[in-house]
């Protein structure tokens, strides 16, 4: 073969091999989670192979408790658990082979992300699991539209500026800032959610119960202080929230 279409040769099978390599890292098969009827939980059985990845939406609602478990053949196949909206930004990463429980802080389709660990992956190793989700508890519903009017087009109730250190900011200078927040009320005894919108279109969003925040869509636990009317919500990565009282109560 003449030297320089060998050359070619070569070229063009590398790069049809890298091409074949993004393709497939980037291998995600979604598929809707489906209960029979009265139940609140179903198993699934599966099989993984090199950088392939499933995706399990599972619709739910703010106040449930999720519960997710995994038993698989490879000790690299864990289990992410993405809020509704999220491509990649996890409120839980497995790592550590635990099982995820969690009260929901919102309404919407859970992604529950079943892969091997990328050296694995590169290994075009496999693994056999079962993956076990359960939803329980009664959602809390939204305020309906009469008793409280909602922002039109939107589900929220209200919006408003909040001082703020968002997640995005933590990783910089956690400057203080003026973050838009909105509320759906779910009562008004201080049961609701608030969204609160940050960079690279992510949310964080905290479900308050009575007044008090006892969920999130943070990996990190949540805590909180009072101050005047302001409940200070804040994040062991030093994301911070200040939510008057009125925007959670309403009225």
């Amino acid at each position: 073969m003449n030297p320089r279409n060998f050359l070619s040769a070569v070229i063009s099978l590398s790069v049809l091999i890298i091409s074949s390599q993004v393709f497939a890292k980037d291998e995600i098969r979604t598929e809707r989670v489906q209960f029979a009827k009265n139940a609140t939980s179903v198993v699934i059985q599966g099989r993984l192979k090199g950088y392939s990845e499933v995706d399990y939406r599972v619709r739910a609602g703010a106040g449930q408790t999720i519960t997710v478990s995994l038993k698989r053949s490879n000790r690299s196949n864990y289990f992410n658990v993405l809020p509704p909206g999220s491509k990649d930004v996890a409120m839980y990463a497995g790592q550590t082979g635990e099982d995820f429980k969690r009260v929901l802080p919102t309404d919407g389709d859970y992604t529950i992300r079943v892969y091997l660990v990328r050296a694995a992956a590169r290994r075009y190793e496999s693994s056999d699991y079962t993956l076990t989700i359960n939803v329980t508890g009664k959602a809390l519903a939204p305020v309906p539209a009469p008793k409280d009017a909602v922002i039109p087009g939107t589900p929220f109730h209200a919006s408003a500026k909040i001082a703020c250190v968002p997640y995005i900011e933590v990783f910089r200078e956690k400057k203080p800032q003026a973050c838009e927040a909105f509320v759906i009320r779910r009562g008004f005894d201080g049961t609701a959610t608030v969204e609160i919108p940050q960079a690279d279109s992510a949310t964080r969003r905290i479900l308050f119960l009575k007044g008090k925040p006892v969920a999130s869509d943070s990996p990190s636990p949540v805590s909180f202080s009072r101050k005047d009317d302001l409940t200070i919500v804040t994040f062991d990565t030093d994301e911070r929230y200040e939510i008057p009282d009125a925007f959670v109560f309403g009225g």
